[in-house]
């Protein structure tokens, strides 16, 4: 576990931006049981979250067509909450940080690590608009 002082920027990357913090199993399944589109991001404290992933994720949301609902959970921090939420990112392994994109509860799209370390956050924005025009 993180202490809340040091991730508590981190989390603000992405609540400014609108996102909504899943801290518990429950409030994950409420949250996907949700009808439309919907952005989770596992959030983490590591280097490729700061540099790619959240500015990744802001200029994504500068599209034209985005999802309904915006949540994240905290890997580290919010251990049960992340947990589960990558339950619902199966086929997929678990990483951090990770940005999944669901319709009706599905999972449609998926950036795994590997895919966010090394890319400028630009072309994981690309990645994500893209998703966003197919499902959104």
């Amino acid at each position: 576990m993180y202490p809340a002082e040091i991730v508590q920027p981190m989390r603000e990357e992405l609540t400014t931006l609108g996102f909504e913090e899943l801290g518990t199993v429950a409030a994950v399944d409420e949250a996907l049981s949700k009808p439309g589109t919907a952005l989770v991001v596992v959030n983490s404290v590591c280097g490729c979250a700061a540099a790619n992933a959240r500015p990744g994720v802001r200029l994504a949301l500068a599209h034209n067509s985005t999802p309904e609902h915006l949540f994240t959970v905290f890997a580290g921090v919010d251990r049960e909450a992340t947990d589960h939420a990558r339950t619902k990112m199966i086929p997929f392994p678990p990483s951090s940080p990770s940005i999944a994109l669901f319709k009706d509860g599905e999972l449609v799209h998926m950036i795994e690590r590997h895919h966010i370390e090394g890319r400028p956050a630009e072309m994981i924005a690309e990645n994500l608009k893209a998703a966003f025009s197919e499902h959104c």
